[in-house]
């Protein structure tokens, strides 16, 4: 059998062992090291071995459970709540302020916890009931809730990215620096289109009545000054690494220190909320060290077969493609793949054959680390099985059909859509941020 049908093998293997069920690690790994046995004998056996050593030694890794801890501590000890009572208060005057403070909510929700699936259920636990019994309609506010939650892998410190930067061996705060303006910029996009639809339509966002906006000026800054702290948390622990004062490393742990502190000072950290924060950053980290590894391990088979300069031949000599329809034909497979798999799968199941090929079309590893998560999550939010839908469709309540939410997506995925050609026409907005800063 030559070297390109044992990688299509693989390949097809470990996406059968996906649709049965299996755990992601464990289809991916599992491939990897049987493939390996079989390939060299019993020196197939150093690969998994010589992958864990590398994760092992992979310093930037210890970020993963520092972030992960500040965003459960923010979660658990409903400091992040303040955040929502924050932009009821203070946007509530504005036609549709609400559905804008949940998009503000979820960037800052994002800038704490780096996971998708935490601003979805901060958004939908929080945000959507208030957003319901005050008359919001209810397609726009689950696309709101849905779009928001989308940042979560791209503003940092984006988890997702972490996991990219392994693969593709690249720096994680370079990373970082490059998902902020797309980020940002998107979040701005949202809020323009529910500004301009609410005006044109204010039935869709009702302002608040004048009863609840019959706040004191001193109750308006208390509340300011509460929801300022997860912004706070999140300068103190990204302007001295922006300004090469600390490692990212280091970073990191002034984050999770940072969080810890405000909820002891606010008298939140009980026993309970720590207990639960450290449990799920146990879990969350190992499942991310696991997948790493298996993917590691697959990646090195992979390269070991020379299937990356197989495919590569068979795009451009045989089908005779330019790199830029080679590009455009893997943000597709991201959309097909993202009806079943999540924004993790996908990058460990790809990357061995999609980092080295982009890296060989000549094209930048950095910027194509967005591209790969604004698809993604474009992925997420696509019907008929975007992961994003049935989150939504299990955290809503009863009046909230499965109709509705696919009804509401698809002005927020043609936003996402124009952002990513806008990325892929202007590179800059990717890269100009990490240049300055690594440049300086």
């Amino acid at each position: 059998m030559s070297y390109e049908m044992i990688a299509i093998f693989m390949f097809a293997t470990m996406m059968v062992m996906l649709f049965t069920g299996q755990r992601v690690f464990g289809a991916i790994g599992g491939v990897a090291a049987v493939a390996a046995l079989f390939l060299w004998g019993d020196g197939g056996s150093a690969i998994p071995f010589s992958s864990a050593m590398k994760l092992m030694k992979w310093y930037p890794l210890l970020t993963l459970p520092m972030f992960i801890f500040m965003g459960y501590v923010l979660s658990e000890s409903k400091i992040a709540d303040d955040l929502y009572k924050m932009f009821h208060v203070w946007m509530g005057p504005v036609s549709g302020g609400l559905a804008i403070g949940t998009i503000g909510l979820m960037v800052l929700v994002s800038a704490m916890n780096g996971l998708s699936v935490a601003g979805m259920a901060i958004g939908a636990t929080i945000a959507l009931p208030e957003l319901l019994r005050r008359g919001y309609d209810k397609r726009m506010v689950t696309g709101v809730i849905q779009a928001g939650s989308s940042l979560g892998i791209l503003v940092p410190p984006s988890v997702v990215l972490v996991l990219y930067a392994m693969i593709a061996r690249q720096p994680v705060g370079q990373l970082w620096l490059a998902g902020v303006v797309p980020g940002l910029m998107m979040a701005t996009l949202f809020i323009l289109y529910i500004y301009i639809r609410c005006k044109m339509n204010p039935a869709l966002g009702p302002t608040l009545s004048e009863e609840e906006r019959n706040v004191s000026r001193g109750e308006k800054i208390r509340l300011l000054g509460a929801g300022l702290l997860p912004l706070i948390i999140f300068a103190a622990m990204m302007v001295p690494f922006v300004n090469g004062w600390t490692s990212l490393v280091e970073s990191s742990a002034i984050g999770a220190m940072t969080a810890f502190m405000a909820a002891v000072l606010k008298g939140r950290m009980t026993r309970e909320v720590f207990e639960n924060s450290i449990r799920q950053t146990l879990g969350i980290s190992c499942m991310f060290m696991w997948i790493i590894l298996a993917a590691l391990g697959f990646g090195a088979v992979f390269d070991g077969l020379g299937a990356v300069n197989a495919i590569k031949g068979l795009f451009t000599e045989q089908l005779g493609l330019d790199p830029w329809m080679i590009l455009i034909l893997m943000q597709l497979s991201f959309i097909l793949m993202g009806t079943f798999l999540d924004d993790t799968a996908m990058l460990v199941i790809v990357a061995p054959l999609y980092v080295p090929l982009v890296h060989t079309l000549g094209f930048d590893l950095i910027w194509y680390g967005v591209l790969y998560t604004i698809t993604t999550q474009i992925a997420y939010m696509t019907p008929p099985f975007g992961y994003n839908l049935f989150l939504m469709r299990a955290m809503a309540p009863p009046e909230i059909t499965l109709q509705d939410i696919y009804g509401s997506i698809l002005p927020f995925v043609m936003i996402m859509v124009s952002a990513l050609i806008l990325i892929m026409t202007f590179p800059q907005i990717a890269l100009w941020l990490p240049e300055y800063v690594y440049g300086k």
